[in-house]
């Protein structure tokens, strides 16, 4: 199995930027990794047939799961489908926190997502205090059980993502990120579970050469070409090392 990295520019990289960075990135080679991109919905056109060329799959960071309608602001799956889009980003912290979206919500757009033959990427993880009143395994639990409700859970990558570590410089230990997705996959069988939270080069090594995580959800750092294809060889390393 190939690491599986992915990269979300969240509100970064309009066309130009995003131009640029596949212009930059595709000296790299990548093949022994599967990468993923979830570029800002104006970017994805811009920048598909570099991405193809590059063999980089892209992703949408959300979707709506009406067909069409009056949903000032929203984008549905078959527009993303139009676009060239392979993946969806589900249930972001970001989106749960920021932006209100309840788990029924997120049900119903993971119902959606699949209908139409995508793949989405569903983001669970706990908060500070539930970290230090030692109730991830709980919070967790009950994301899973609400979000995918009525879902077969091996068509859906699992991508744990601590919330007291979005954005904060503060990362999961890899002993922390293990004992998550060891509990995430038996608890759900056989799901690919990767790891979101401050991920960067320095670190991505060492969580990746846990056995149960499958890959990274990565922010900040794969804005830059050369920090992200860093942490693409940290987990080509990284899996080589596991078998």
């Amino acid at each position: 199995m190939r690491p599986f990295v992915a990269g979300n520019w969240k509100m970064n990289n309009g066309p130009i930027r995003g131009k640029a960075f596949f212009e930059e990135i595709k000296k790299f080679p990548l093949e022994r990794a599967e990468v993923v991109i979830f570029p800002p919905f104006i970017t994805i056109p811009y920048v598909k047939k570099l991405a193809e060329e590059k063999g980089i799959s892209l992703g949408a960071q959300n979707a709506y799961w009406r067909k069409e309608g009056a949903f000032t602001g929203e984008i549905s799956l078959e527009m993303l489908i139009e676009a060239g889009v392979d993946y969806v980003l589900v249930g972001h912290s970001e989106r749960r926190n920021i932006f209100g979206e309840s788990d029924e919500e997120i049900n119903l757009k993971l119902k959606a997502v699949l209908r139409a033959g995508l793949r989405p990427v569903l983001c669970v993880g706990e908060n500070l205090a539930e970290r230090e009143e030692g109730r991830t395994r709980e919070k967790v639990r009950f994301q899973l059980d609400a979000d995918l409700s009525g879902i077969v859970p091996t068509d859906v990558i699992i991508a744990y993502e601590p919330i007291w570590a979005i954005g904060t410089g503060k990362t999961a230990t890899p002993e922390q990120a293990e004992e998550v997705h060891a509990f995430i996959k038996e608890y759900l069988g056989n799901v690919r579970v990767i790891y979101g939270g401050s991920v960067k080069p320095e670190n991505a090594h060492s969580l990746m050469a846990q056995p149960h995580v499958d890959g990274v959800l990565v922010g900040g750092a794969s804005l830059k070409p050369a920090s992200f294809y860093d942490i693409i060889l940290a987990g080509i390393k990284a899996f080589e090392e596991k078998g």
